[in-house]
């Protein structure tokens, strides 16, 4: 069975590299996600499909808070909004408890939201799968690899070792 969700909070090319190097990580959209009301405008984010019996909600909740800045209200909330996107009403309260869980882990209180799913637009062809595209390019190796180099520390059962062989 394969489950979906979204995320927003950094630069969308390094949100789709982190959830990219997953082992049970089907597919990531990488592009533009909405909710409704005051979250209608679209902020970077990602789609990801997933398998429960290789990887949790919990921990891929976990991957998200901890590789982008979840405790910070930071000016450019508009363009990246911290988000995880679920989609449907049952789904809100088991992922905030999620998150609410693992605030033990921060120093500040995280400001991620639990938001209802909208709407997406996927990205341009030539900037998807941008990291693995090019990991050489100085964007990644300044703002992705570091937040690869940090799951790789500390949660590297979960990753496909594989494709980050030049990270070692």
């Amino acid at each position: 069975m394969i489950n979906k969700i979204g995320f927003g909070g950094g630069c969308h090319w390094c949100t789709e590299a982190v959830f990219s190097a997953l082992r049970g990580v089907h597919s990531v959209g990488q592009g533009w996600i909405a909710s409704d009301g005051e979250n209608e405008n679209f902020s970077e984010g990602v789609l990801v499909d997933f398998d429960p019996e290789i990887i949790s909600l919990e921990i891929l909740v976990a991957i998200h808070l901890h590789t982008h800045s979840s405790t910070s209200e930071h000016s450019m909330r508009g363009k990246y909004r911290s988000a995880v996107y679920v989609f449907s009403e049952t789904e809100v309260q088991p992922v905030s408890k999620i998150i609410a869980s693992l605030q033990k882990d921060f120093d500040s209180t995280i400001v991620t939201k639990v938001l209802i799913f909208k709407d997406f637009k996927l990205n341009r062809e030539d900037s998807l799968n941008y990291y693995f595209n090019g990991p050489e390019k100085p964007f990644c190796e300044n703002y992705i690899n570091p937040k690869l180099k940090m799951l790789l520390k500390n949660f590297s059962n979960f990753m496909y070792l594989e494709k980050l062989t030049h990270l070692k």
